[in-house]
């Protein structure tokens, strides 16, 4: 049993040990997310078409979302095949970044 003065000095203990294991963590996954990053930037400028790509389906999208048209109905397809192309294309290049880290 702790004393009851002692109860505070332990909470406030506790409360900084958690305050520091959690900016520790923190850190950590913010160098590994900044690495990550510059590791993705690398290979988007060594994937320029890739890239590009991206971006041109994203501009698709956008386009087909303002259009009043449904484009015989395939509207709602070609917007959601699109979106699949750009998370696949996203992927590889997440594939070539984590490769090109070993």
């Amino acid at each position: 049993m702790v004393p009851p003065g002692d109860y505070h000095k332990l909470e406030n203990i506790v409360k900084k040990l958690a305050l520091a294991l959690s900016t520790g963590l923190l850190l950590t996954s913010l160098g590994a997310s900044v690495a990550n990053a510059q590791t993705m930037r690398m290979e988007a400028a060594e994937h320029p078409r890739i890239v590009r790509a991206i971006q041109n389906l994203e501009d698709a999208i956008a386009y087909l979302e303002a259009a009043p048209n449904d484009f015989g109905g395939h509207k709602g397809a070609a917007i959601q095949a699109s979106r699949a192309a750009i998370s696949e294309l996203r992927a590889s290049l997440a594939f070539r970044a984590q490769m090109d880290r070993r």
